[in-house]
């Protein structure tokens, strides 16, 4: 069984279209725990009907906040974060926890066109993706069916993309993270701990604080968090981060990643960011 957790803010066509792919194409049993940051669009109340929890806050709340909402509704030992504008493909859980288990990992993240297999590769799709999404959001919104067009012009068969990068890498993984997908186990959670509600840049400070636990804590077993090559998943991008949202209601306590990593984890955060 795996727990996924989900925060949303609006977005009601990304959601529904989230939803769609997420329940056709999941294998495990799981249970879906979305925390709703006061959405005015109706998307709380369709998840209402969906989700298994619907935690409902009373204004909008930073990511890393919200993910340890989730944790603490969660049942299961493997809770995956993932956002509510990413697609997945079919038997993506099984084979993100086949590549964690053959690996000896306890956090996880498929590839998607924020991290491929090379920077080049990674570009690539990325910019077919940009020449994709900004025009068809400027002219015609980020409905559903706008964004289903969108899916179909960057993948014609996305089954098929998504089965061919399993072919060519199956259990392979590289060292790294995706934020829009992160698998981990109740053991990193309990060990490592719990999102530090402080960064907003939550994915790569879980990713450099595991990486730090397995340095001065060799004897725990741990490895670094991985992204396994032959999981892919699409992500929308910022759709919800590009649209007018609240403000956060716990900004005050949020401080700059630079605050607490200093310069050069800050340099590798901003090289990621001009990509997306």
């Amino acid at each position: 069984m795996v727990s996924i957790i989900t925060a949303v803010h609006n977005q009601l066509g990304m959601n529904r279209l989230f939803y769609e792919t997420l329940r056709r194409n999941t294998r495990n049993p799981f249970e879906l725990i979305v925390v709703d940051n006061c959405s005015t669009d109706g998307s709380c109340e369709f998840f209402r009907g969906v989700a298994d929890v619907v935690i409902e806050n009373q204004g909008n709340y930073s990511y890393p906040y919200c993910q340890n909402q989730g944790i603490a509704a969660a049942h299961y030992d493997y809770l995956v974060f993932l956002n509510n504008d990413v697609l997945v493909p079919e038997g993506w859980d099984e084979y993100l926890l086949e590549a964690l288990h053959a690996n000896g990992l306890d956090a996880v993240c498929p590839s998607s066109n924020d991290d491929m297999e090379s920077r080049a590769v990674q570009r690539r799709v990325n910019t077919r993706w940009k020449w994709i999404k900004y025009p068809l959001l400027r002219l015609f919104g980020s409905g559903y069916t706008v964004l289903r067009w969108m899916q179909k012009l960057m993948y014609p068969d996305f089954e098929r993309f998504a089965r061919q990068r399993r072919e060519a890498f199956g259990n392979r993984v590289v060292e790294g993270f995706t934020g829009c997908c992160v698998l981990l186990t109740r053991r990193a959670i309990e060990r490592v701990g719990l999102w530090d509600e402080r960064i907003q840049a939550a994915d790569f400070d879980y990713f450099c604080t595991l990486k730090q636990f397995v340095r001065e804590r060799p004897e725990e077993g741990f490895k670094p968090m991985c992204v396994a090559l032959g999981v892919y998943v699409h992500h929308y991008q910022r759709l919800t981060f590009k649209a007018a949202h609240p403000a956060f209601l716990d900004a005050e306590r949020l401080v700059d990643f630079r605050a607490k990593w200093g310069g050069r984890e800050a340099a590798l955060l901003a090289g990621r960011e001009t990509n997306r």
